[in-house]
């Protein structure tokens, strides 16, 4: 078991990638927070992972909310080793100048604002244990960026880089830090990204990806699972491209 007796904390972890995240560190021992915005799906998200995972309702953009996750999290299991940043949004794929003011506001509070909110509240747990690792979903679309989604690249480029900047300065508490950069995925949120869905801009989107496809679910878990043991020890302040080739 790579993460045998570790308590983890994800967000958005009642679907797409937090929900991949979350089984597969519960299968390698974990116990887990499912957060998420929609509680029943959190709710059922959790049951269905182990008895070793509980669901907390959170919107990720609010002190409040994330305090209290923080704190059910810590009462359940009574520390947290693990975060994983992950709850994330986008607007849709389109020219920049038509996307909405309070848009864009609630896109850099989700994808932003939120690694700083959970940083106030669960970076000095860790400190008092002096050691710990976060795990930023960033994106490709930080390293490589393309017209249509200009707000949302912004959003994960920031994501990307403050992940190496909390790696530098966290690293003398013991505490980790890295981000994973997916390309597009088969998750809720792809026709989001694509500006709809169809067999045509699928293949459009796959012929820009070197290995040809779109990554899975699995293969950010996986990535995440790795970051998150012990075998990347010695790992801070990296951006891991889980991209097929995308951004070479």
């Amino acid at each position: 078991m790579r993460l045998d007796n570790k308590v983890a904390l994800v967000t958005g972890g009642a679907s797409g990638f937090g929900k991949g995240i979350a089984e597969t560190f519960a299968r390698e021992g974990a116990r887990i927070a499912v957060v998420d915005i929609n509680e029943q799906a959190a709710r059922t998200a959790a049951a269905s992972i182990s008895n070793k995972a509980i669901a907390v309702r959170c919107d990720v953009s609010q002190r409040a909310d994330v305090d209290a996750a923080v704190k059910a999290t810590v009462d359940a299991f009574g520390t947290i080793d693990i975060l994983v940043n992950n709850a994330g949004m986008s607007h849709m794929r389109r020219p920049m100048l038509e996307v909405e003011e309070d848009e864009f506001d609630r896109l850099m509070a989700v994808n932003v604002k939120s690694v700083f909110l959970f940083a106030h509240a669960v970076v000095p747990l860790m400190r008092k244990s002096k050691s710990g690792v976060i795990i930023n979903i960033g994106s490709t679309a930080g390293i490589r960026p393309r017209p249509g989604l200009t707000w949302y690249n912004a959003s994960k480029g920031a994501v990307n880089l403050v992940s190496k900047s909390m790696a530098a300065e966290l690293a003398g508490d013991g505490i980790r830090v890295c981000a994973i950069a997916p390309v597009m995925a088969e998750t809720p949120m792809l026709p989001t990204f694509m500006g709809g869905d169809s067999p045509e801009l699928r293949a459009q989107f796959k012929a820009t990806v070197p290995l040809g496809r779109f990554a899975t679910i699995d293969d950010v878990a996986n990535a995440a699972l790795f970051l998150a043991s012990d075998e990347a020890s010695f790992l801070t302040g990296n951006v891991l491209e889980v991209d097929g080739g995308r951004c070479v």
